[in-house]
């Protein structure tokens, strides 16, 4: 077993509403990436779930006329179903209302308290129940009707006053900007990481971190007439999903993470109140936060009045799965706000997926069918030409591995991507359609170098699109145990004489009409 590990994390998913295509945005960034580990010889774990406590859901089930869990049975079930869904390869799905869950949080509030950083007063201040935060006054504005709300989010806020517990993080301030300077790749992207640093040196004030107006929530040890405020609660699920508070085999390989993948809107609470909670409780804190940005549509936020809401099955629908796992990686720098429309969506799967590698794959398998008696031959007597995009086919891994690891996404997929036009531009140039007539030994030569780099191509675009590389694999007789990327090198290139089967395309070209 590899002793190499990595340990990912989408946020939790709060129950009260349906998956978007931001929770989809984020799953599949994270599922692209535990694949990639995988292939790369990494033990993986891979968790995502759903947050099910706090007021909102209280209300919600109120207003039904249905219970807080009855409620949460739904909704963390709609999440659960994006799995099948995208393809996804999460390991584990965690939900707050499980027991493991409760015992852990308890053990992690215990550790707080025994640290003598929690302790017991009362609190006024203005609260955001769609947000489930407290807001400073000066984090707040009048909209247009005098009502008040948060600036980071718009969020109506109500002030609230009632007994809680607080964690004293206003004495963390500068431990934390010292765990920021001795970590400097904890928050990513830079943008977050100024903006952090910059919240935190503008001083800090201590926590609530319970809750008495509602009981749907994990009880406070020893006080079960307060309920533990979401925060404390929704981020112990990273650990203990892996069985914290045991010392679990899981909790020993896989703590601490090596990412949480959340979107920007959260990136405080993982990044200010998380590795204080951690270092209070002497546990590790992970190794980086990314906060992503926000997906809009049309340039607009996705928004039921404006009727321009993509759900995740209207994508599958429209684009297929492997294309629309695709498109959500490729239609903006990962990690800035992306705009998404229809017509760059299909321009993009046209141009680099049926024009590109699909097209790339077809017509050379094709022309094998047809003038080599359905074999790949040899790569002998092999020119420039040959040895540079052969040689540009089994450097990328190495290229896509150093932007992976950084959370580009995009830049590790535009390094796949010009692979994908160096071999349209070679077989453009070497014109095997031609040298059947000329010289067919070497159209064998040009034939079998484009299969080997079809070979590397179909192995490193798994990740993303797992059935489509599958597919071009299964099509040069790759062996399923043959598809990590230990194979990705020249040691194990496709042998000579493999009798192959008529292609199928893999990735079919859209019209826009009918994908609108």
């Amino acid at each position: 077993m590899s002793d190499k590990t990595f340990y990912i994390t989408t946020p939790i998913y709060y129950v009260n509403g349906d998956p978007h295509m931001g929770h989809v945005y984020c799953t599949v960034s994270c599922d692209v990436l535990a694949r990639f580990k995988r292939l790369d010889g990494f033990r993986t774990h891979f968790l995502t779930g759903t947050d099910e406590h706090g007021l909102k859901v209280y209300q919600s089930a109120r207003d039904k006329d249905m219970s807080p869990q009855e409620v949460t049975d739904l909704h963390s079930q709609n999440f659960r179903d994006l799995q099948p869904l995208f393809n996804l390869s999460n390991d584990d799905f965690i939900r707050t209302t499980e027991d493991r869950h409760k015992k852990g949080a308890q053990a992690l509030w215990s550790k707080l308290e025994e640290a003598g950083d929690i302790y017991l007063d009362s609190y006024a201040g203005w609260y955001a129940v769609r947000d489930e935060a407290y807001y400073n006054e000066d984090e707040l504005y009048d909209d247009e009707k005098g009502v008040k709300r948060a600036h980071a989010s718009g969020a109506e806020v109500k002030w609230v006053e009632e007994e809680s517990y607080f964690f004293k993080l206003s004495e963390w301030q500068d431990r934390l900007l010292e765990f920021y300077e001795q970590h400097p790749d904890f928050i990513h992207p830079s943008s977050s990481k100024n903006e952090i640093i910059s919240f935190v040196k503008g001083g800090l004030k201590d926590l609530s971190i319970s809750r008495t107006t509602f009981d749907w929530g994990v009880p406070v040890p020893g006080n079960e007439k307060h309920v533990m405020y979401v925060w404390i609660d929704a981020l112990a699920n990273y650990m203990t999903a892996l069985g914290y508070p045991e010392k679990t085999d899981l909790f020993n390989t896989f703590w601490p993470a090596d990412i949480h993948m959340v979107g920007k809107e959260i990136t405080r609470f993982h990044c200010v109140y998380w590795p204080a909670f951690l270092m209070s409780a002497g546990l590790s804190t992970p190794k980086a936060v990314f906060g992503h940005g926000w997906m809009t549509v049309e340039g607009e936020k996705m928004s039921k009045s404006v009727g321009n809401v993509i759900t995740p099955q209207t994508l599958i629908d429209r684009y297929g799965l492997d294309p629309a796992r695709f498109i959500l990686l490729r239609i903006a720098p990962f990690g800035n706000d992306c705009d998404f429309s229809h017509e760059t969506a299909v321009n993009l799967i046209n141009a680099e997926l049926a024009n590109g590698l699909g097209n790339l794959a077809q017509r050379t398998l094709s022309m094998i069918i047809k003038n080599c008696d359905e074999q790949i031959g040899a790569r002998d007597n092999l020119t420039l030409e040959d040895e540079a995009l052969l040689s540009q086919a089994y450097q990328m891994l190495e290229g896509v591995r150093v932007e992976f690891d950084a959370v580009r996404l995009h830049k590790g997929m535009e390094i796949i991507w010009k692979v994908v036009s160096a071999a349209n531009g070679y077989i453009d140039s070497q014109a095997p359609w031609a040298l059947k007539k000329t010289d067919i030994a070497r159209m064998k030569v040009v034939l079998s170098v484009l299969s080997e780099v079809i070979r590397c191509l179909g192995l490193i675009i798994q990740p993303i699109m797992p059935d489509s590389g599958g597919k071009i694999l299964d099509q040069l007789k790759v062996p399923e145990d043959q598809r990590s990327f230990e194979y990705l090198s020249p040691n194990h290139a496709l042998s000579e004489n493999i009798t192959i089967d008529p292609p199928q395309g893999v990735f079919p070209r859209l019209v826009e009409e009918d994908a609108a």
